[in-house]
């Protein structure tokens, strides 16, 4: 459960926290885009060291690390998934022909592997720096002035401040389970799903009284009783989210340009040269 760390917001005084949250969200979706436009690894290194100063300086690193180290066994499987079939498909990666029997050519089908695990990494890393630092009221509120009705707002605000409650929710009850000798790792892998169902029905029951409970309280508040709402707080961008939302656009002009016009050669070619 420690990936869904990644979606926990800490209370942090630092000048990522203090960017906007819509500019933060841009920048994410920038590197979204940067991730999905390259299948090379050297680009997505560089993608993946250019958040590690944001990392840093926000002050979240045991929450990230957390978080990635969460997402470590998708990542596996993505590796060895497309390993495996880039390996044994037709024509195998850039005109391989199965078997491969050479040492550029594993090299070759290890980098194609690697640079896929690392573009999910990347991803993974974008979105839990803006939400470890992007606090669920200020993301309701931006996305508020961002003209979104304020009902998809509250839903969204409310699904990130929940993942995380279940997520801690689950852990609970699985050391309970385990503490009445329930073995979640026994047993083959049809086995090992059927042991979680006692921890389904139990978490399914929480969240639905818990969301019983927020639909009686959004009831006695008068939810929705006016259409015109006011906040005490009112978003506006500064110099360094005007910044940030510059070098996101250089950013992302700068990938275009060398995707399109300047190919990327694979890291094994570089280090042969």
């Amino acid at each position: 459960m420690s990936v869904f760390d990644g979606l926990r917001f800490r209370m942090v005084s630092s000048p990522i926290h203090r960017l906007d949250p819509r500019a933060k969200f841009f920048f994410v979706c920038v590197m979204f885009v940067i991730a999905v436009l390259f299948n090379q690894l050297l680009p997505l290194i560089v993608l993946f060291l250019i958040q590690m100063p944001l990392v840093f300086v926000a002050g979240v690193q045991r929450e990230w690390i957390r978080s990635l180290r969460g997402a470590l066994f998708l990542a596996v499987m993505i590796f060895v998934i497309n390993f495996v079939f880039a390996y044994l498909s037709p024509g195998g990666i850039q005109g391989i022909e199965p078997p491969v029997d050479t040492l550029p050519e594993y090299l070759m089908l290890f980098e194609n592997s690697f640079a896929l695990t690392l573009r999910f990494v990347v991803l993974i890393e974008s979105f839990s720096v803006f939400f470890l630092t992007t606090s669920p009221d200020h993301l309701g509120l931006a996305l508020e002035q961002s003209h979104v009705p304020y009902e998809f707002c509250f839903a969204f605000t409310t699904a990130v401040r929940f993942v995380p409650v279940l997520a801690e929710e689950a852990q609970t009850i699985m050391d309970a389970q385990k503490a009445r000798g329930l073995e979640l790792e026994r047993g083959n892998f049809i086995k090992r799903i059927r042991n979680y169902i006692p921890i389904l029905i139990p978490l399914i029951v929480n969240a639905i009284r818990r969301s019983l409970e927020l639909a009686e309280t959004m009831e006695s508040r008068a939810w929705g009783a006016t259409e015109k709402r006011t906040n005490l707080y009112v978003l506006r961008l500064k110099k360094p989210d005007y910044v940030l939302v510059m070098m996101s656009i250089l950013m992302l002009v700068l990938a275009v340009y060398v995707r399109l016009f300047l190919p990327v050669p694979p890291l094994v070619v570089i280090l042969q040269i």
